[in-house]
C-alpha cells in the first residue's frame, strides 16, 4: 500500500529531506522521559533562542550522553543497579531511554545544563539574512 505524501504538492520542490525528517521525528520512542521546549526571550538581539528541558530524576551526569549527529540530537540516558541493594519494593526503575529531536539548518546546540533533576538544553537560531534577487528575464528560448 502507498501512502499519499503530505509534500507531493507541485508547487513544493525540493522537499524530499524535511519528510523524511518528519518520519524520523515521529519514530521518537515511548513518551519517557517527558520533556518541554520553550522559546526564551533574546537578550541581545541575537537570534532565536530555544530551550529543551527534559526530566531526568535519578540520573547523574555520568548516566547522560548528549550528542549532536548530522542535525539529530540523541539524549541518551543509562542506570545501572547499585549491587547489594535489597529492595522491599521498587516502585523507582533504573531504566534506559533515547530521546532525539531533529533540529532545522542552522540551529546550534549551545549549552546543557543538569540541575534539580531536570536536564536543560540551550538552542540557538541565527537569524537568516534576508537576501532579495532580481532574476533577469531574457528572450532566448530555453535549451533542451
Amino acid at each position: 500500500m502507498s501512502r499519499i505524501s503530505l509534500l507531493s504538492n507541485p508547487l513544493l520542490l525540493g522537499f524530499d529531506e524535511i519528510e523524511r525528517l518528519i518520519d524520523r521525528a515521529n519514530k521518537s520512542g515511548d513518551g519517557y522521559p517527558p520533556y518541554n521546549v520553550e522559546r526564551i526571550a533574546a537578550s541581545n538581539g541575537s537570534g532565536e533562542l530555544l530551550r529543551i528541558t527534559l526530566a531526568v530524576a535519578g540520573f547523574s551526569r555520568e548516566d547522560l550522553d548528549i550528542t549532536l549527529e548530522d542535525s539529530q540530537l540523541t539524549v541518551r540516558g543509562k542506570q545501572t543497579d547499585e549491587a547489594g541493594r535489597e529492595f522491599l519494593y521498587r516502585g523507582i526503575a533504573a531504566r534506559q531511554f533515547a530521546r532525539i529531536f531533529v533540529l532545522a539548518d542552522g540551529i546550534e546546540v549551545r549549552s546543557a545544563n543538569l540541575s534539580n533533576g531536570l536536564l536543560a538544553i540551550d538552542l540557538e537560531r541565527p537569524q537568516p539574512e534576508r537576501l532579495v534577487r532580481k532574476i533577469e528575464i531574457s528572450d532566448r528560448k530555453p535549451q533542451a
